[in-house]
């Protein structure tokens, strides 16, 4: 059998026999954990030699010799010759050292695991029988996918202890799950409380241990039950406690999120705070749809913008000259009016218009029309947030006509009456 151990060889002499490429991979896997190496070889590979002029590695020129390893903690000999590497694993047996011999794994009194890491989380898979690296290697690639995907419960399980909690802002996407990014689903792997939006993929939330406490923040048009600065209190008082907190959001935190001010409101509170991207519903949503931002020789810009306030003189400049594409966020309450302002700065009546409902998601629903009447089509067919409004030349039906053998997917279309 075979025992796994963890070993802590920072700043511990470790020695590694051979002077060749497989030493020095075992050279700088070794670095990571800094501890005093010591090279023994008549000769060094490039690598090798680099890592001794930079002076990382201490280099002894010369046949390998009983005392070399005298003061090591761990020896590794990888020396291409059987008769020197056995001669090194005995002299380190006669010192009680482990020793790792590369060259034939079974002879060695331990063995080098395929490893991985996720966050703090080390994973060593090594064979109990004979040494076989391939099969080690392949499940460690195996584990390793699952904790990319945030598969595995990554939670710490040792007590809380106050002041040591921290937070991530996690970006959600636009609402498929599968859009979720692999490090903001490593945090909530990791995380004790997860304070969630009502929009991005909340269906992830289904997947947690049922012991990680989810908080409901979400927001509707018109309706905030919980106000900011009580989900900025929320996000610091349970980081104070001593657990990781995730903070959900729907898109990217940082645009037209509000991930500023919580990352502001932690860093005053002394809570360390990281914030993880997310794919913004202001360039999935229309992508889902078929529908390009920029074009060429359509239009090489865009605008993103938010529906709470009336649309800026750049913005409607813009659409007037037909020299960007806009992409509104939120806007669906005040479409009316701004189309009417649009109409009245002199923005062309057919200038084309989509909404694009519940991007992504299996009940995507795209609404077309020309500027002029897209709030009259958008009220009779019910058009509803969550829903991203593009407007532009690129938003025009037909732009991207795929041949028949191929389809975009997820794209429902509402065509104006």
């Amino acid at each position: 059998m075979t025992s796994l151990l963890g070993v802590d060889l920072t700043g511990r002499r470790v020695v590694v026999v051979g002077g060749g490429p497989v030493a020095a991979r075992r050279v700088q896997a070794l670095l990571v954990d800094s501890p005093r190496v010591l090279v023994v070889a008549p000769q060094l590979c490039e690598e090798l030699a680099d890592l001794v002029r930079d002076g990382l590695v201490e280099w002894r020129a010369g046949e390998v010799a009983a005392d070399d390893l005298d003061g090591a903690w761990l020896v590794q000999t990888a020396t291409g010759d059987r008769a020197t590497d056995a001669a090194v694993v005995g002299w380190a047996s006669e010192r009680r050292i482990f020793c790792v011999n590369l060259g034939d794994a079974a002879s060695g009194t331990a063995r080098t695991p395929a490893t991985t890491v996720s966050g703090d989380v080390l994973v060593g898979v090594v064979s109990t029988g004979a040494a076989d690296p391939r099969r080690s290697a392949s499940v460690r690639d195996q584990l390793a996918e699952h904790l990319r995907e945030g598969r595995v419960d990554l939670r710490r399980g040792r007590a809380r202890v106050p002041g040591t909690g921290s937070v991530v802002l996690v970006g959600g996407g636009p609402g498929a799950v599968d859009l979720l990014t692999l490090r903001g689903r490593r945090a909530l792997a990791e995380a004790d409380v997860v304070v969630t939006d009502r929009l991005g993929p909340t269906s992830v939330l289904a997947e947690l241990p049922r012991d990680v406490e989810v908080v409901h923040v979400g927001k509707t048009s018109g309706h905030h039950p919980v106000p900011q600065d009580e989900i900025n209190r929320i996000l610091v008082e349970r980081a104070q406690r001593g657990e990781r907190v995730v903070r959900l959001k729907g898109g990217d935190p940082f645009l037209y999120g509000r991930g500023g001010e919580e990352v502001l409101a932690c860093r005053a509170a002394g809570v360390p705070v990281e914030v993880v991207a997310g794919v913004s519903s202001a360039f999935a949503a229309p992508l889902a749809a078929g529908i390009p931002l920029t074009h060429r020789g359509t239009v090489a810009a865009v605008q993103v913008v938010h529906g709470h306030e009336a649309l800026s003189g750049s913005a409607l400049a813009g659409l007037r000259e037909s020299t960007l594409t806009l992409v509104v966020l939120m806007g669906v309450g005040l479409l009316a009016e701004m189309a009417d302002a649009a109409l009245a700065a002199g923005v062309d009546a057919a200038t084309p218009v989509a909404i694009v409902e519940n991007g992504t998601m299996a009940a995507q629903r795209v609404t077309r029309a020309p500027l002029a009447r897209i709030a009259a089509v958008a009220a009779a067919v019910g058009v509803r947030s969550p829903a991203v409004i593009v407007l532009g030349a690129v938003a025009a039906e037909g732009l991207l006509d795929a041949p028949a053998d191929t389809r975009l997917t997820h794209v429902r279309v509402t065509l104006a009456p």
